[in-house]
């Protein structure tokens, strides 16, 4: 077996062996295979694709990379949970205590962000002692005794994922289905839970545009999960604006926190209680959806839920009473609120108008105000501000007029915000005519649905 044999019968749009698959990604990762000869193959891959089998070997030689996480020792069955990232996507801190107080461990390794926010990690810092890195046994001590625990990611997960991401990054072969499924499923088989529930995000937002991409990706890593012997399920759930009124780390906990009093907006309620559901289904403690919902809308109404995320955040050494009371988190020094005026006058076309609908939203842009303002990183190197971000007070659908309150910025460099708020004010779309849907969940792939 060889390198250019391999290259040469994907090139040719040839199936490959499970071993062959083997050979490329411990050969790469080993430092055996050089990276001029992995860009060849990705390149090969990303114009001839692979099939479902074949993408669960690469898959599965990425998790086998490096240490897979045993969670044995934790009671029950482990539902894990991947969202594939947007603009304020901040469901990790609601699911995990509404999963939690009704029975299902969830122990969850996360990483820190890249691009325009922070990761669950970077937010949960945000709280006062929290303690983002415990060992091991007491990760699963957690779990046992509260149900509950996220940490830093610390073991060596899938190594080869890492190694070859960074080659796709440099060689504009990223946005291939199986390679971005096997990047993401690699890491969640390695994690060792027993079922795995997607967030699969569509829109301007989200890396997948179109729907029917957003849904091939979701076919393939169903795919996976259930070649590999996991129960997996694809929720595909809209990214066209920001998920929530807030985005920023510490004012996405505040956010999280008022979810799980039942106060949350309703795109970001609808999007976790779903969620919710499918991994209650998942860990075989609802015998329906309809039952799990239930299940889901009576932990968040009798209180249960928000108990269990202050117990879990006292546990990891947290100050819970800054999720009673969110007026104690660290606060921005520097607001800018933006009105209708100000989205009107961001447009030739729509500077002399007076009222207007919210009908579009170039939600990357929302993202990378976020970013501007300090809330996210350019490099892994780069430093996080937690205090800093976005309050939404309208959204797509909704009518705004000239002195309407839109959003509040919140930053701690005038220069900064300046900026920010003219890259805000150009990223809506404005409309005489409400011709907004509003579709927040668009389907559900399940092993049962994989060939329709």
């Amino acid at each position: 077996m060889n390198t250019y044999d391999i290259i040469l019968k994907k090139r040719n749009g040839e199936v490959l062996e499970k071993d062959e698959i083997i050979y490329m990604v411990n050969g790469f990762t080993d430092g055996e295979i050089p990276d001029y000869q992995m860009a060849a193959f990705l390149m090969a891959v990303y114009f001839k694709g692979m099939n479902h089998e074949e993408t669960t070997e690469l898959t599965m030689a990425m998790a086998d990379s490096g240490d897979r996480l045993d969670l044995s020792g934790i009671k029950g069955i482990k539902v894990d949970k991947h969202s594939t990232g947007g603009v304020g996507d901040k469901t990790s801190l609601i699911v995990g205590p509404i999963l939690a107080s009704l029975g299902v461990p969830v122990a969850k390794m996360s990483g820190r962000g890249l691009g325009h926010t922070g990761g669950t990690i970077d937010k949960l810092e945000g709280i006062p002692g929290f303690q983002t890195g415990i060992p091991e046994k007491d990760f699963i001590k957690q779990v046992n005794e509260i149900g509950l625990a996220i940490v830093g990611q610390t073991a060596n997960l899938a190594p080869a994922d890492k190694k070859i991401y960074a080659l796709r990054d440099v060689t504009a072969t990223v946005d291939n289905i199986s390679l971005i499924a096997a990047s993401i499923m690699s890491k969640k088989l390695a994690a060792g839970a027993d079922a795995i529930v997607l967030d699969v995000k569509v829109g301007t937002g989200a890396f997948m545009k179109k729907l029917e991409d957003a849904r091939t990706l979701a076919k393939t890593m169903v795919a996976i999960g259930t070649l590999a012997g996991k129960d997996t399920i694809a929720v595909l759930t809209d990214m066209n604006e920001p998920l929530g009124n807030q985005i920023g780390n510490i004012l996405e906990v505040e956010e999280a926190a008022e979810c799980l009093k039942g106060h949350g907006e309703h795109r970001l309620m609808e999007v976790s209680k779903t969620l919710s559901a499918y991994m209650l289904l998942a860990a075989k403690k609802a015998d329906s959806y309809v039952s799990a919902m239930d299940m889901v809308e009576e932990s968040i109404s009798s209180g249960k839920a928000f108990e269990k995320m202050k117990e879990f955040v006292s546990a990891q050494g947290g100050e819970a009473a800054y999720l009673e009371e969110p007026s104690r988190f660290e606060k921005a020094k520097l607001t800018k609120t933006i009105t209708g005026r100000d989205l009107f006058l961001a447009k030739p076309e729509t500077a002399d108008w007076k009222r207007a609908y919210l009908t579009g939203c170039n939600n990357q842009e929302i993202g990378m105000t976020s970013l501007i303002l300090g809330g996210g990183r350019l490099t892994k190197d780069s430093k996080i501000d937690l205090t800093v971000g976005i309050y939404l007070y309208k959204h797509l659908g909704d009518e705004i007029q000239d002195d309407d309150k839109v959003a509040v910025l919140y930053g701690n460099d005038k220069e900064k915000l300046i900026e920010a708020e003219k890259r805000f004010a150009r990223a809506y779309t404005l409309s005489q005519e409400n011709h907004f849907s509003g579709q927040v969940v668009y389907e559900v792939i399940t092993k049962e649905n994989l060939d329709n």
